[in-house]
């Protein structure tokens, strides 16, 4: 780690989130449709959706009235089409309340968060460090964090989430700055 500070200078997380929606809605948006895909095809798809209401987010009752083949023609498949309409749907009724999970702690965000049909522990991960800006999140399922650890610590082919987590105990409680760290070395911060 002390190589990736010394080669990147410093890095922060604040200079991520002021690039990403502040609402915790539009981020969780942007988490679902960035799921699985490169920064770049991520970016595109979403500013395509968001190009369809003026540059903002949609409302959770703009995309449940929106029809499903319009969302798709924006580059979702009909899988991430269900999560986003999921997501607005648990939104618009009151069985999610956002404004709420600032103050939770974060194993709770992600239980409320992973409820959410297509919502795992990945784009949980993204939205408690890149949208609550939670400190000490360590994305082990994230590819660009597991290519990037298994490069830099000359990990064996196929190592387990255990041998990750161990690596990045020392990391504690900064985590989140420490694979911010990990995604610069592959120039692969995800949206």
């Amino acid at each position: 780690m002390r190589g990736l500070i010394d080669e990147h200078g410093p890095l922060s997380i604040d200079d991520i989130l002021a690039r990403r929606p502040s609402e915790p809605y539009a981020a969780l948006l942007r988490a679902i449709v960035g799921q699985q895909l490169s920064t770049k095809a991520a970016e595109s798809i979403f500013g395509r959706l968001i190009a369809k209401f003026d540059g903002r987010g949609p409302t959770p009752r703009e995309l449940i009235d929106m029809d499903p083949d319009e969302l798709r023609s924006v580059g979702l498949s009909r899988a991430k089409v269900a999560y986003l309409r999921d997501l607005a749907e648990r939104v618009e009724d009151g069985e999610l309340q956002l404004d709420l999970l600032k103050q939770l702690p974060d194993g709770e965000v992600s239980a409320q968060l992973t409820a959410v049909k297509g919502v795992g522990q990945w784009t949980t991960d993204m939205f408690l460090m890149f949208n609550l800006g939670r400190p000490d999140v360590f994305p082990v399922g994230d590819l660009g964090i597991r290519n990037a650890m298994k490069r830099l610590y000359e990990l064996p082919e196929k190592p387990i989430p255990a041998d990750y987590v161990r690596i990045a105990e020392p990391w504690r409680p900064y985590r989140s700055l420490a694979s911010l760290y990990l995604w610069t070395a592959l120039r692969a911060v995800p949206v």
